[in-house]
């Protein structure tokens, strides 16, 4: 089955303008490049060339990570909806043009309550359902794998649990992949329930630290999460696809120090 290819999220240098991340990726450690389609860093046709350039010159493989900003697949504002949709199909067709990895993978996160969730019991779960089967269906049209992340504490997304994760994929029906963040459900105190019970559907992983309060992304070991029980644990899954270092300090150290631990 192989092992895991580790690879880098741009998260880290997301403050910085886009020719100087295209450097950063040039320079890093890892062939395995998660784009973040967001901010400084957000995809268009020309970026999308510039890139395919890059992973042509230096062997690069993309992954890609929906705008998560002021992005909402559960809103009950449909004109707002609907905006954010177009948004994030615009990051789909941006995914297909990057033509380095075949399928590429493409995370998007789950919708959140509202401040009117309360006077609509279930209506912000039934619209995250029926947002993610639409951008399910819109990525699958254009070769890309949507796969959805688990999220943490303690912000107001409607699926954060691994009880929440069965309840959807008990509804959702089509065959989305998970995303599993590592530091996302160490907050949550779910690592080796997300690991356990979506042996199947990870089809891609984030890794980085924290102290199981907050989401600071620190470094790999720089927490307090036990990556050497991570590594076993994702030995007994037999996963072979990427893990991408979602750490905005220590980067290259936390490159290194996970390829140590899947040597």
């Amino acid at each position: 089955m192989g092992k895991p290819q580790i690879g880098l999220s741009t998260l880290f240098c997301l403050s910085e303008t886009f020719g100087k991340m295209t450097e950063n990726i040039v320079k890093a450690k890892t062939a395995c490049i998660e784009i973040i389609d967001e901010g400084l860093h957000a995809l268009n046709r020309r970026r999308v060339q510039v890139l395919n350039e890059l992973a042509a010159s230096y062997g690069l493989k993309y992954t890609v990570h929906a705008p998560f900003a002021d992005i909402n697949t559960a809103s009950p504002s449909k004109p707002l909806l609907n905006a954010m949709l177009k948004r994030l199909k615009k990051s789909i067709a941006c995914t297909s043009a990057l033509n380095a990895l075949n399928s590429p993978v493409w995370v998007f996160h789950p919708g959140l309550k509202t401040g009117v969730s309360m006077f609509y019991p279930r209506k912000d779960w039934i619209q995250n359902l029926e947002s993610a089967r639409l951008l399910f269906k819109v990525a699958s049209d254009c070769g890309v794998k949507a796969a959805i992340e688990n999220v943490p504490e303690p912000y107001p997304f409607v699926m954060k649990s691994v009880e929440d994760f069965k309840r959807f994929y008990s509804e959702v029906y089509e065959d989305m992949g998970l995303v599993l963040d590592i530091g996302h459900a160490n907050i949550n105190g779910q690592i080796e329930g997300f690991l356990t019970t979506f042996a199947g559907k990870i089809v891609h992983i984030h890794a980085h630290d924290n102290y199981g309060k907050s989401d600071q992304h620190l470094g790999i070991g720089y927490g307090k999460i036990d990556w050497e029980n991570v590594a076993n644990l994702v030995r007994k899954n037999s996963y072979n696809k990427i893990i991408a270092v979602e750490s905005v300090e220590h980067v290259e150290e936390s490159v290194q120090k996970l390829k140590q631990l899947f040597t």
